[in-house]
């Protein structure tokens, strides 16, 4: 039996509810931030030969860049859409 949209987003925010309210999520959150971080540390220094202090520092840059890369792919992205829906579509009509 195949599942309707709205049905796979149904049970989707079911098993969400139903983690959460075993898990907690700050707990969670933080066990993610960490990952994330690593994920860059290894990406400057995979031999892990720098000092933790150089490291780190960047490994912050590598980071910023990548946010800065998923900016300005949105920033693209918003722009492209906004060319090929108009200016009569999507918006406030004051």
């Amino acid at each position: 039996m195949s599942l309707t949209p709205e049905q796979r987003t149904l049970r989707a925010r079911i098993a969400a509810n139903a983690r959460w309210s075993r898990e907690d999520p700050a707990r969670q959150g933080a066990i993610l931030r960490r990952g994330f971080a690593d994920k860059f540390e290894r990406e400057v220094d995979p031999d892990g030969t720098l000092p933790p202090a150089e490291r780190a520092r960047r490994a912050k840059n590598a980071q910023r860049a990548h946010m800065q890369r998923i900016a300005l792919a949105s920033s693209r992205a918003r722009k492209r859409r906004a060319a090929q829906s108009g200016p009569w579509t999507g918006g406030d009509a004051a």
